[in-house]
């Protein structure tokens, strides 16, 4: 186990440490994957976006945060390139969202530009026909995967950038409205991965 101020499963090559759901205003398919200039379905060109995770295994130096639920909001004014339930829990997962405690978070956070801060909300995933997540009072997204051919879900690999190595993808209605950004959304995608402060060589990483 990994203890210097990483977030990281027992066992850092297990399956579905991190399970994240993403929504975003963008046009199918979302421009992240390809570090292109955002575009919504109404001619924007900016990224405003939701992504709910859950920790199915995990902790910060010795804080267990197995089965925390949270929610990351994002407005992207362009490609990436061009520029939780329990207090000690909300605590520790600021310190990794913000990108102090390395890992890929510490990565994307060279994208940030204004940090709004961290407000308390339940969080909630559901899967079965109609799957989607709800943040309390904030945001509320359903999903449908898109398919092919042989019915199975689409997936993106090798992306430019990604919470994961490969994620499905597909199509989101609902509305979210935190922290100032509102939009509708209209693509998503989803993933199982391992995130860790220090990732183990040869595991699989997201290009966050």
């Amino acid at each position: 186990m990994i203890t210097r101020g990483v977030l990281s499963g027992t066992d850092p090559a297990a399956k579905g440490y991190d399970h994240p759901t993403a929504g975003c205003s963008c046009a199918a398919l979302g421009s992240c994957p390809y570090d292109s200039q955002p575009r919504d379905t109404k001619g924007g060109t900016e990224c405003l976006g939701t992504a709910v995770f859950h920790v199915a295994d995990g902790n910060l130096d010795g804080l267990d945060l197995s089965g925390v639920d949270f929610a990351f909001y994002n407005q992207f004014p362009s490609h990436l390139s061009a520029a939780s339930d329990e207090q000690a829990g909300a605590d520790a997962l600021e310190r990794i969202l913000v990108g102090r405690e390395g890992g890929p978070f510490g990565r994307l956070s060279q994208f940030y530009g204004e940090y709004l801060g961290m407000e308390r909300a339940g969080v909630s995933l559901t899967d079965g026909d109609k799957p989607g997540f709800t943040v309390e009072g904030r945001t509320d997204l359903s999903y449908e995967p898109l398919t092919g051919p042989d019915g199975s879900t689409t997936k993106i690999k090798n992306a430019m950038f990604g919470f994961a190595p490969e994620f499905e993808v597909g199509g989101t209605s609902g509305r979210s409205d935190a922290f100032g950004l509102n939009y509708e959304a209209s693509y998503r995608e989803t993933a199982q991965y391992v995130f860790s402060g220090e990732e183990t060589e040869g595991a699989a990483q997201g290009r966050a």
